[in-house]
């Protein structure tokens, strides 16, 4: 037996493809097993660990599908060198360039209704004071203030830049390779790439009108589930939210299973809508992200994560190794923007303008026969019958929108784009007819004439 089967072997603690993959992850994780290595064959392996060839033929599948390995035909499996770095979605998504005038495609808020930090910041009396680097990594007056707000009563209460960086480091700490994931497929493409860089499984869920479908959820579950993420509200793509009655219904199929749910409130005080939050019913599984980019402006780049304690220690205990907190001094700024009655006026009037707008494009398309799905944030997902026509066809009026197809982890007959309506405050009436003909496939010049319900 050579000794990348011995080393393999040995760190295989079940005999399953799952388990088998999530081994040799761990060992590519540690850099036990470096790109570039050879790794046995899989006979040889099968041999080693005394199950069948097709058990780890299986496994082999699981980690070419994650990028963890690649197989050259008979010169055998290596380790996949990712010196260069991995093909993620999330470059795919946008359209942007020259002729694009008209940014639909970029899923950020409008500039011009972001709160003006600058009177908070010159009215700051003193900075915080970091006396030690091993402080706790929240502000006191923020985490109070936090905590009152809080849809739950949270076990825990950390500061991280920005959503994003927040499920990801949530990501890191809870999943390892093979790890079963349940996630809405559409879905944010940025969380795809996180969970196959994390080696994990990703489950796709489908959603309805009122959330994540129970049916699916309990599948999961059944099927060996140990990760959910949910958008609770303002669902990126689709602007669907979860009611209460879906919370309801999941939570009854989630509670006391061994399953963590990370939700992401993405859009948070501007999503246009109240937030159903499944750690109201079942706390201690939930890690509830809260994203203040949106709403107070992306270049703050803070989230705040509360819930059950384990899972946000792990992240904070890792961070200690490297940024170790948030700047105190941003922290301190949101603060004081969290307490400010103008800023809070000026937000939830944000939020009206968003749902204004967004309606206004979905009231239009109504009139053309074409439906959407969701009812608030920032984003439609809009159905077409090419994908590969419509962008080009949008982008030649100088209108740009995002692929769909990377917000799939599975293909369907029905291609989408998703068009981000946040600053969509002129040519309502000409943009919405060219996306109308975009979503058909006419390539004329004339608004299309009312047609068949898509």
């Amino acid at each position: 037996m050579s000794t990348s089967t011995k080393t393999i072997a040995s760190a295989i603690t079940e005999l399953t493809p799952d388990g088998i993959a999530r081994g040799i992850g761990s060992l590519v994780s540690s850099n036990t097993l470096p790109g570039g290595t050879r790794l046995p064959t899989v006979r040889e392996l099968a041999d080693a660990l005394d199950v069948s060839p097709s058990t780890v033929g299986d496994a082999w599948q699981i980690l070419r599908r994650h990028r963890i390995i690649d197989t050259e035909g008979r010169r055998g499996s290596f380790v996949r060198d990712t010196s260069s770095g991995p093909t993620i979605r999330y470059w795919q998504v946008p359209t942007t360039g020259d002729g694009i005038t008209i940014d639909l495609g970029s899923g950020v808020p409008d500039a011009r209704l972001l709160p003006n930090p600058l009177p908070i910041m010159r009215d700051l009396d003193e900075s915080p004071v970091v006396a030690s680097y091993l402080e706790p990594p929240v502000l006191e007056e923020l985490e109070a203030i936090l905590r009152n707000r809080w849809p739950f009563d949270p076990q825990r209460i950390t500061i991280l830049d920005g959503a994003m960086d927040a499920v990801d480091r949530l990501i890191q700490a809870t999943v390892t390779v093979g790890d079963r994931v349940g996630i809405s497929d559409p879905g944010f493409p940025p969380l795809f790439d996180m969970l196959d860089l994390a080696g994990a499984v990703t489950i796709p869920l489908p959603l309805d009108d009122a959330g994540l479908v129970p049916y699916a959820v309990e599948h999961a579950v059944d099927e060996g589930m140990s990760l959910l993420i949910v958008q609770p509200r303002a669902h990126n793509p689709t602007g669907i939210s979860m009611t209460s009655g879906r919370r309801d219904d999941l939570a009854v199929i989630l509670a006391g299973r061994p399953v963590l749910i990370i939700e992401d409130d993405h859009s948070g005080a501007v999503s246009g809508t109240d937030l159903n939050s499944l750690g109201t019913e079942i706390p201690d599984q939930v890690v509830h992200v809260r994203s203040f980019s949106k709403s107070h402006g992306p270049d703050f780049r803070l989230a705040a994560v509360g819930g059950c304690s384990s899972p946000i220690s792990l992240v904070e205990h890792r961070r200690m190794l490297g940024p170790s907190w948030t700047s105190r001094l941003l922290q301190s700024i949101l603060a004081r923007m969290l307490t400010s009655a103008e800023i809070e006026a000026a937000v939830t009037t944000t939020a009206g303008i968003y749902a204004t707008r967004r309606a206004a494009v979905v009231d239009r398309l109504t009139l053309y026969g074409i439906e959407v799905a969701g009812a608030h944030g920032l984003n439609i997902w809009l159905p077409v019958n090419s994908e590969a026509t419509a962008v080009p066809m949008l982008a030649a009026h100088g209108i740009g929108v995002a692929r769909g197809r990377p917000f799939r982890l599975e293909a369907t007959e029905q291609d989408h784009i998703r068009v981000t309506t946040s600053a969509l405050d002129t040519e309502v009436d000409n943009v919405t007819a060219r996306l109308a003909e975009a979503s058909v496939g006419r390539l004329n010049d004339s608004p299309i004439q009312n047609g068949g319900r898509r």
